[in-house]
């Protein structure tokens, strides 16, 4: 049991190394899905995503509620998450606090240790410190996110162009 967390940078092949992860397992998959289609690009998006999966992958939308989403999906299966970039700014943006989400992060996290599993993310800590008060929490509240889900993930990698590089334990 076990999930890998797969850190990265927009288009570094995150979600593409999570679903061969999926397909590898040879388990059933659920899919959470945490975008919210906000605007016309981004249901664009939503819906490229939806046409590249397995007509044979469950699929739980949620936005809000990880936890709810992960009991709902069951037992045994292979589950991904993706992503909690997109998690943590719909929890911002419904007015959960920074120090709230990692409550629930901290529950999510050790609630899909008992999983095989996969949970996307992004890096956006390597750049340079936002101009404005709501980026620098989305920044930071993030990252405390990405650091809870490390320390109960199995394996952690960062994606790169494509080519995932084996994070170690602290």
């Amino acid at each position: 049991m076990g999930f890998v967390l797969v850190l990265g940078g927009a288009r570094a092949g995150k979600s593409d190394f999570a679903q061969r992860l999926a397909l590898a397992s040879g388990l059933p998959v659920t899919l959470i899905a945490t975008a919210a289609a906000l605007d016309a690009e981004m249901a664009e998006r939503i819906e490229r995503h939806r046409a590249l999966r397995p007509q044979a992958w469950s699929t739980v939308e949620e936005q809000l509620d990880l936890s709810g989403a992960m009991a709902a999906a069951g037992n045994p299966s292979f589950l991904i998450v993706d992503c909690l970039t997109l998690w943590v700014s719909n929890l911002l943006h419904a007015g959960r606090g920074s120090e709230e989400i990692g409550v629930l992060a901290a529950a999510a996290a050790q609630q899909l240790a008992a999983h095989r599993g996969a949970v996307v993310s992004n890096e956006v800590g390597l750049g340079i410190v936002p101009a404005n008060e709501l980026a620098r929490t989305f920044r930071d509240t993030l990252g405390r996110v990405n650091t809870l889900f490390a320390d109960c993930a199995e394996r952690s990698v960062l994606m790169v162009a494509g080519r995932g590089v084996e994070l170690s334990a602290p």
